[in-house]
């Protein structure tokens, strides 16, 4: 009875770790390319809350840039403001996705690049996004980018 017992929780465990990974995440890649839709929209508006929206907002979320790991919504958003202190130093933003991965029905991994079109020369550079569906919404916990600097546009 004990060995039944044990066998019955496997094939219940099998059928659960099953229907996690038969989960339909079809759909989840457009809803992250919604919200990240939505982020070129406020940054393009100067507003840097709306923007950070879709970052988590915990002391664990980690932005990685050229000073190496920083950690916290509440930095991160004090770093953007630094480096970008008004709409004129923000300039227009376009995300480029160049691929995005659906690791599982609450996890994403979404690989790009980033361009800023700004009168005093355009910055552009690469990203790395972590997804995670935390309470139903998805939110960027990891943020690793790369940024070069452009001359000025001739004219």
């Amino acid at each position: 009875f004990r060995i039944m017992k044990h066998i019955l929780l496997f094939i219940l465990l099998a059928f659960a770790i099953a229907g996690c990974q038969s989960a339909d995440t079809s759909q989840e890649p457009d809803k992250i390319l919604k919200l990240m839709k939505e982020q070129e929209k406020c940054w393009n508006n100067g507003d840097l809350e709306c923007f950070m929206a879709s970052y988590w907002k915990s002391d664990k979320l980690v932005f990685i840039g050229k000073s190496g790991p920083k950690y916290g919504w509440q930095t991160t958003l004090d770093n953007y403001k630094k480096g970008y202190p008004d709409k004129r130093a923000m300039g227009q933003l376009t995300f480029e996705i160049l691929s995005t991965e659906i690791i599982s029905a609450n996890a994403a991994f979404v690989i790009g690049k980033w361009n800023l079109d700004r009168a005093d020369g355009n910055l552009n550079g690469h990203y790395t996004l972590l997804w995670k569906k935390i309470e139903g919404k998805w939110v960027i916990v990891a943020d690793h980018s790369s940024k070069k600097y452009q001359k000025h546009k001739s004219t």
